[in-house]
């Protein structure tokens, strides 16, 4: 994985962004992964070396930012 500074913040990220909007539950959207499934999607993205992940409260109203904690604990 290629990794590169993060504005002047000096934290290293990965090139690759995994968005996150898909990751939660979907009980928000009809298409959205519940925990379990997004679990095996966000660790193989982890182990590949991405460490930079798109979120927002308002996905799955807060709850990808919940998902994506657990997963990476």
């Amino acid at each position: 994985m290629e990794y590169t500074r993060f504005g002047n913040t000096g934290i290293q990220v990965s090139r690759i962004c995994v968005g996150c909007m898909g990751y939660g539950t979907s009980e928000w959207m009809p298409w959205v992964l519940d925990k379990e499934a997004s679990f095996v999607l966000i660790k193989k993205a982890w182990d590949a070396g991405i460490n930079f992940f798109d979120t927002a409260d308002a996905y799955s109203n807060g709850e990808s930012e919940r998902v994506l904690g657990q997963a990476i604990k």
